[in-house]
């Protein structure tokens, strides 16, 4: 029989469905990892031909669907706050870690993805992307994957790559570029072992190579040809595309040095547009990006803090979203965020976009009245991103953004990916009795007290059920003293 869980009496269930319904008192029954009925407690329990295997009461909670992150390098919590590179920007972020990065080992890569995952499983993260991109001394995607499956957390877990070394005019040292054949090779293996297409699939692989300064044309064009040509087979649960762009001026100069055009011109050249495809950031898309990428679905991975760590700038997401482009939330790297904590990467956009928009120079307009009017770029003021949109980006968006249609929402038929907040406590005092929702993004950023991943209790009263964390701690302090050590 499929195990049953009832999450009873829920303060407040944020749906995120289509209406945005937030129901009070409201239960919600799982069986077999799905949601299978949202209603009062005894109909859901008159439902059943037995007691439900496990009941969670929710009276002090606010129930949200799952939080989804769409972009994270989570070897990169083992380089938190190195010296060096603190204060620098991108480009020279990556030139002081690519020597400590080229240390990595499978066992560096199994604990550092474990860790980052518990950070984010206890923030109420339920399915997260990993940009893997670096393959020294005999990593492999396979490290990450089994530390998921170990953890269990739902995963899409993309086959990064780096072509192009300093020699041949890229970013990265020649140590840490791969051949692109055997890039190809790889890639293909690893959707044949491991993607699943199934609704509520645990696993999924993507294609990512890494950006445009590390790989080639014709590897950026040939990995999109792979991975469309598995269309036939998996239809629209196949196999997706992923990449960095245009997220800072130095990102854009290259590009139009390089390549004599804009990264978003670069990538409609190159077939990565649509809405298979994902990029990370986007601080520095103009207005034509913003009308191809809503032409062609193409998602963007909003990564506020990265972008504020390393003085990238502030991305348009209000432009994006009125345009109509998939916009979900990524913590990105540890080592360029030193946190992985989803409702506080939620809280940075809300608060991001609202300073960004004060930030806007003046422009002048005119009414339907034909008078002329000089606005300050903070017209919408607070208006410009609301604590719903926020928790929105970080669920709807960030499912419809990895192509999945089967979470980000709680409704039956769904997976039951949950995340439950207390309400009762001092970080949410006088915030939760007036608005439960706004005070999850607007207060300090609490920690999930249970979480559930397709039904599977993996928090409970704030610990990780399924990996021991003190010793899994203690590994990863380890392994990161020795590899910044060399």
């Amino acid at each position: 029989m499929a195990r049953t869980l009832l999450i009873r009496d829920a303060r407040c269930l944020a749906t995120q469905n289509d209406a945005g319904e937030e129901l009070r008192s409201a239960s919600l029954l799982v069986r077999g990892g799905m949601i299978a009925a949202i209603g009062p407690a005894d109909t859901l329990l008159a439902s059943l031909d037995a007691p439900p295997d496990e009941v969670i009461d929710a009276s002090q909670h606010l129930v949200v669907p799952g939080l989804v992150n769409t972009h994270h390098h989570m070897y990169q919590s083992l380089t938190r706050a190195v010296p060096g590179v603190q204060d620098a920007e991108l480009f020279g972020w990556l030139r002081g870690l690519y020597p400590l990065w080229a240390g990595l080992t499978p066992e560096m890569v199994q604990v550092s993805t474990q860790v980052a995952m518990a950070e984010l499983l206890l923030s109420g993260c339920t399915t997260s992307s990993d940009h893997l991109y670096l393959y020294p001394n005999g990593v492999r995607l396979e490290d990450s994957i089994e530390a998921a499956q170990r953890i269990g957390m739902r995963f899409i877990a993309t086959r990064g790559s780096m072509s192009v070394g300093q020699s041949a005019g890229g970013l990265p040292p020649d140590r840490l570029v791969e051949r692109e054949d055997a890039i190809l090779a790889d890639s293909q293996r690893l959707i044949e072992t491991w993607h699943d297409p199934s609704h509520g699939a645990m696993l999924q692989i993507a294609l990512a190579p890494c950006s445009p300064f590390s790989v080639s044309r014709d590897l950026m064009r040939e990995s999109a040809a792979l991975a469309r040509s598995y269309r036939p087979r998996f239809g629209e649960r196949g196999v997706r595309l992923h990449t960095h762009l245009a997220e800072n001026d130095h990102d854009l100069a290259y590009s139009r040095a390089t390549f004599g055009m804009t990264p978003t011109q670069y990538a409609q050249e190159l077939g990565w547009l649509g809405d298979d495809v994902w990029h990370a950031h986007c601080v520095k898309l103009d207005d034509a990006g913003i009308s191809l990428f809503a032409a062609t679905r193409t998602g963007v991975a909003h990564c506020p803090c990265s972008n504020m760590r390393l003085a990238s700038g502030i991305a348009p997401v209000r432009r994006m979203l009125n345009a109509g482009v998939p916009v979900g939330l990524g913590v990105d790297g540890s080592a360029s965020n030193d946190a992985a904590h989803l409702v506080n990467e939620a809280r940075q956009a809300l608060l991001l976009a609202r300073v960004g928009r004060a930030l806007q120079a003046p422009e002048t307009r005119t009414g339907a009245d034909g008078q002329s009017r000089t606005f300050f770029g903070c017209d919408l003021g607070p208006a410009e991103m609301t604590a719903r949109d926020a928790l929105r980006l970080a669920t709807r968006g960030g499912a419809e953004v990895l192509g999945r249609r089967d979470i980000g929402h709680l409704a039956p038929g769904q997976c039951a990916d949950l995340a439950l907040f207390r309400l009762d406590t001092l970080a949410m005092a006088g915030g939760a009795v007036h608005d439960p929702v706004g005070a999850l993004l607007l207060c300090a950023s609490p920690q999930a007290d249970h979480t559930v991943v397709h039904g599977r209790v993996v928090v409970r009263d704030g610990q990780l059920t399924t990996v021991d964390l003190g010793p899994l701690l203690e590994r990863h302090h380890r392994l990161a003293a020795q590899l910044v050590a060399g």
